[in-house]
């Protein structure tokens, strides 16, 4: 006989409670559902193992006698479960992303779907978002355009972001409601070879290469620049000003993943961030 675990742990609730009312409320089941299915084990052992009383349930000398044993067979079958899941090569991810993108809650959730995974989280500059196809990270967040091929990668897009313009607070446009890009044939930009190429209008080269010097060149007055609205770095500076911009296309924040990645835990990523990260 083989005998359904599943029962054998209805019988210990059952006769911890010695009340089905009360077992089958723990056990968030219909009372007449966990009757039959005491009933059932039962019929496969061939014996009662409860008395049902006006006042209750006890237990037979039967069900008093297999009692230890069933408890001692659901520890049983729990440790050899522990034990398999130890002997099996840990799942593990690394997820990457950039600037200021937030994948906290896809995370969290990957983590709560896969309590038994390694999850880990790599915070990446521009330069070094080449860490995805060189292996360095299973998966990454960040905003288009890729600074490398895309061909052999899975890209999904996430979300899009529209464009805001980037201004010194004493700039002509600053405090306006939108502005257009005709509004901006005369303006210059400025440039940040560490940043993907979000910038419209004309360009002028700088040695700068990071994202706050660019922010210095533009409170500075010596050009302006064009993000994601969903970048609140510019946000944090008094001294600068964002300005909705029309006639853009938007930004797309996308997860890239190497598309011959064998790894179950990047495929379950992609479901998360599609619902979190959207």
């Amino acid at each position: 006989m083989d005998l359904d675990l599943r029962l054998v742990r209805y019988f210990t609730v059952v006769a911890e409670h010695l009340n089905f009312g009360r077992a089958a409320a723990a056990l968030h089941l219909a009372q007449p559902s966990l009757s039959r299915q005491i009933q059932r084990l039962e019929h496969e052992l061939g014996v009662r193992l409860f008395d049902r009383t006006p006042q209750g349930s006890r237990l037979t000398e039967a069900g008093r006698a297999f009692l230890p044993q069933a408890q001692a067979l659901l520890r049983s079958a729990r440790q050899a479960e522990l034990t398999a899941r130890a002997a099996a090569p840990r799942q593990t991810i690394t997820v990457g992303y950039v600037a200021d993108l937030v994948i906290t809650p896809a995370v969290r959730e990957l983590r709560r779907r896969h309590p038994d995974a390694r999850v880990g989280t790599r915070h990446l500059d521009w330069q070094d978002t080449h860490a995805l196809p060189e292996h360095r990270v299973d998966a990454l967040v960040v905003r288009l355009p890729l600074p490398f091929r895309t061909d052999q990668l899975r890209v999904t897009v996430l979300h899009e972001e529209p464009r805001v313009l980037v201004v010194p607070r004493s700039h002509r446009l600053a405090g306006k409601e939108s502005v257009t890009l005709d509004e901006l044939a005369d303006e210059r930009f400025t440039a940040c070879t560490s940043s993907p190429t979000l910038w419209s209008g004309p360009l002028e080269p700088s040695l700068d290469d990071s994202f706050e010097d660019k922010l210095e060149l533009v409170a500075d007055g010596r050009g302006l620049a064009i993000l994601p609205a969903g970048d609140r770095r510019p946000t944090v500076r008094a001294d600068l000003a964002t300005v909705p911009v029309e006639g853009i296309d938007p930004c797309q924040v996308v997860l890239a993943t190497r598309a011959d990645d064998p790894n179950p835990l990047a495929i379950a990523f992609h479901d998360v961030a599609a619902s979190c990260l959207a």
